[in-house]
């Protein structure tokens, strides 16, 4: 019974191992990304201003390249503290259990998701519920829009 144990308990440990080094290399990989990037937009801006004038569709096509840059950098940074998050839960001994239920999330796929905070059961029930919700509120507002035009 004693093996049983001590081998369960070196499990989880090597479980535990693995998942903090996927969340720290995901962590510096996503910061080191983010600091490149931060430093192309703000080049991006000054680079413009000094070819002098620019027509319509330059100007367009500059600010386009822009948004698209902030929003890239927004989607990393909410990733980040995904991870950040992951990591303060496996600190406190909760990663790697779904914050709806309470079962254990699969290694694998923490390991492609290694910031999961649910379980994919969980998951994709969230995920219909979200796309129901959407559905019935476009509904909602294609009727209205409707009544309003009668």
């Amino acid at each position: 019974m004693k093996s049983t144990k001590k081998s369960t308990r070196t499990e989880h440990t090597d479980r535990h191992t693995e998942l903090r080094r996927i969340l720290e290399d995901r962590r510096r990989e996503l910061t080191a990304e983010l600091r490149r990037q931060m430093l192309d937009v703000r080049a991006i801006g000054p680079a413009d201003q000094a070819q002098g004038v620019v027509d319509a569709e330059e100007s367009s096509v500059s600010d386009i390249q822009e948004d698209i840059e902030i929003a890239l950098l927004q989607m990393k940074s909410e990733t980040l503290n995904r991870v950040n998050e992951a990591l303060g839960r496996l600190e406190a001994g909760r990663y790697g259990f779904c914050g709806e239920c309470g079962d254990e999330i699969s290694g694998a796929r923490l390991r492609a998701l290694p910031f999961a905070s649910r379980c994919r059961d969980c998951e994709e029930e969230r995920e219909q519920t979200e796309a129901r919700d959407r559905f019935y509120a476009r509904r909602a507002t294609a009727s209205s829009e409707l009544d309003i035009a009668s």
